[in-house]
């Protein structure tokens, strides 16, 4: 029976869900014992101190929100194994819990280009990891496409102006950008500042700035206003492998220490990010036709009727704002849509189908696979926390 000290904030929906993939393999490989400490024993005990409890309990392992510096080494020294969550930098000789941070930056660049947006920024820390890479995978997809990217870094502003409900450098950088514009923050609380500045200086929220926040927290998210668009994350796979990888610490079947990857699903699309953009008026109404028919069967032939153009013309417009032609849009919208709902419900591939607006059902499997390189069963099974 494993004794496991577990060290994480829980006072948002990452570090919850964490909790809950780590109890869900303890209880399928247990049982464990858990210690759940307060996280302000990292700052009032110290590593000294909690190393000295983790003695005293006998613990085999702790997983923890722990700072890089030389006193993580105390834990190892008391033959503790030992697992971090990275919330500030990787640590270099002990297993993390880290992210798939570049490749959520590049899944925020995609959705806003989808969406016909060409003016971009970023708001983050830069020295902070999480932050940094998601802001590097962002800048560097749209740079490849041949855009620039505004950077705001809170780490500059003075720590009174770090809620937003007065004039604030945010909400002076938020004026100056040109309009209309996509912006990415490395995480929901900072996309929450957004909105909160934007109603301050009386921008619009989507039709001038849109948001993408990071983590989907659904409190965060539905306390801003509007509600924040945000990156979903596989948390809870998360938190299960970091368990798994503990089990085999413990029990010597590792040697060598490996980190765990905590993947970026899809987005959450709320109404912050509620709209499409573009500077041909009328593929702005064609996108946004799309966007809100999406889950109605509709066909190229639909999105003609809502704007004055030829075919032709319409494809060739469509092509140029973004990147890809009206039926593939329409396609590969559906198709996001499908693998949204395979994370958010249990219903079946064929149930999840019609509803997504396939008519051959049949084929969906195929059809999935040509845009996300896996079936929907494996989708689910790379994606959702299974045995």
């Amino acid at each position: 029976m494993h004794k496991i000290i577990l060290l994480i904030d829980i006072s948002e929906e990452y570090g919850q869900n964490l909790m809950k993939g780590v109890v869900k393999y303890s209880k399928e490989n247990g049982p464990w014992i858990f210690c759940r400490m307060p996280l302000f024993y990292r700052e009032t005990l110290g590593m000294e101190g909690i190393v000295n409890f983790a003695k005293e309990w006998e613990a085999d392992g702790i997983i923890a929100q722990l700072y890089n510096d030389l006193d993580v080494k105390k834990v190892l020294d008391a033959g503790i194994f030992l697992i971090v969550e990275d919330f500030k930098e990787r640590f270099s000789d002990i297993p993390n819990i880290t992210g798939g941070y570049f490749e959520a930056g590049k899944l925020g660049a995609e959705y806003f280009l989808h969406k016909g947006f060409r003016n971009f920024a970023f708001y983050g820390f830069k020295n902070i990891v999480w932050s940094r890479e998601r802001s590097e995978g962002f800048e560097t997809h749209l740079s490849d496409k041949g855009f620039k990217v505004h950077y705001f870094d809170q780490e500059q502003t003075p720590t009174r102006e770090l809620w937003h409900y007065k004039p604030s450098a945010l909400s002076l950088w938020l004026q100056s950008l040109p309009k209309p514009i996509a912006i990415m923050a490395c995480d929901d609380e900072r996309g929450q500042h957004i909105t909160e500045a934007c109603k301050h200086a009386k921008i619009q929220i989507p039709e001038e700035i849109a948001v993408l926040g990071v983590d989907n927290d659904k409190m965060t998210c539905n306390l801003s206003d509007p509600p924040l668009s945000s990156i979903d994350l596989d948390t809870e796979k998360g938190g299960y492998e970091a368990a798994r990888l503990m089990d085999l610490m413990i029990t010597k079947q590792v040697t060598q220490h490996y980190d765990v990857i905590v993947k970026p699903t899809q987005v959450i699309t709320r109404q912050s990010t509620d709209i499409a953009s573009a500077n041909d008026k009328y593929i702005a109404k064609a996108l946004k036709f799309i966007h809100q028919n999406i889950d109605n069967r509709i066909n190229v032939i639909d999105v003609l009727k809502q704007v004055p153009l030829s075919r032709r013309a319409l494809e060739k417009r469509f092509q140029e704002t973004t990147g890809t032609g009206v039926y593939n849009y329409i396609y590969n919208l559906q198709i996001q849509k499908f693998a949204q709902r395979l994370l958010e419900t249990d219903k079946t591939i064929f149930e999840i189908a019609i509803e997504s607006g396939f008519d051959n059902s049949k084929n969906i499997s195929r059809q999935f696979k040509q845009v996300k390189g896996c079936t929907p069963i494996e989708y689910r099974k790379k994606h959702l926390t299974r045995k």
